[in-house]
């Protein structure tokens, strides 16, 4: 183990605004989630930035941690595996396909969640810091019932089969509508390094077509998009534009802690990068 661990979760704690748990059980890993999502933002600058994309453990936690930034899933994600592994909880990497427009799902490793196991016997659990706009708390695994969130009512259900095979693939919904197809059986962080050199180059994937910087409030969201600045409070929404680089640079400042000495390039991004 890296003898700087035990500070860096300290520091990690720090960061969003959450103190070391008595013990791994739900009640904690539901606040743990909670406080991940409302502080530390769902964002790709890195890709408008021209910066790399490191799957390794000690980079995520530098990138969250010491530089106060956030990521897209693999990155926050990652990132909570660490720290929720190092609060004694016992954390398996799952890949997930997203399911996009007219029913089509993304390609393998399209996304990462979390199974979750707590010292208290409920669960295994769903955690998920990293899918943008998706439930507040925790989902009870292996439940295929209902699952009433601040969010949403989601629920987790057997997937159909395809091409002949049948893994026991899960598809996760929000108010009646799929969000992602889990696959259950467990991975390693650099299995997903594919999926992110995808949205990292390609011009078929969203993250590289312009920045985006989000996160949870207590009542909806804050999003920044290019200029764009749009805060949702449960069905209202209210969209402000920016004006000037300053402008821009300062909304980053307030409103996700992210500090920037630029702004991230609002065209399209489709180029030769590296994935760590």
């Amino acid at each position: 183990m890296d003898p700087r661990l035990p500070q860096t979760i300290d520091a990690y704690l720090e960061r969003i605004g959450a103190t070391r748990p008595v013990r791994p059980d739900a009640a904690a890993l539901r606040e743990l989630q909670l406080r991940h999502l409302t502080t530390v933002p769902f964002e790709n600058l890195s890709i408008h930035l021209g910066e790399d994309i490191v799957l390794e453990e000690e980079a995520l936690l530098d990138k969250i941690v010491a530089h106060r930034r956030g990521g897209f899933c693999y990155e926050n994600n990652g990132a909570f595996a660490v720290l929720l592994r190092a609060l004694g909880f016992r954390v398996t990497l799952l890949q997930a396909r997203v399911h996009g427009d007219e029913g089509r799902l993304g390609i393998p490793y399209d996304h990462m969640a979390l199974r979750v196991e707590t010292d208290d016997g409920t669960g295994p659990w769903l955690a998920d810091a990293g899918f943008g706009d998706h439930a507040q708390h925790p989902l009870v695994l292996d439940d295929r019932i209902d699952q009433r969130d601040p969010r949403g009512t989601f629920r987790i259900e057997q997937a159909p089969a395809e091409g002949g095979g049948d893994y026991g693939d899960l598809d996760v919904l929000r108010d009646g509508a799929p969000q992602f197809r889990l696959d259950p059986r467990p991975r390693a962080l650099a299995d997903f390094r594919g999926g992110a050199w995808y949205h990292r180059t390609s011009p078929d994937s969203g993250f590289t077509r312009s920045p985006v910087c989000s996160r949870f409030t207590t009542s909806g969201r804050i999003t920044l998009k290019g200029h764009r600045l749009i805060t949702t409070v449960g069905a209202e929404r209210h969209e402000t534009r920016l004006e000037g680089d300053d402008e821009v640079l300062a909304a980053y400042r307030e409103h996700f802690g992210v500090r920037l000495d630029r702004l991230p390039s609002e065209e399209g991004v489709g180029v030769s990068a590296s994935i760590g």
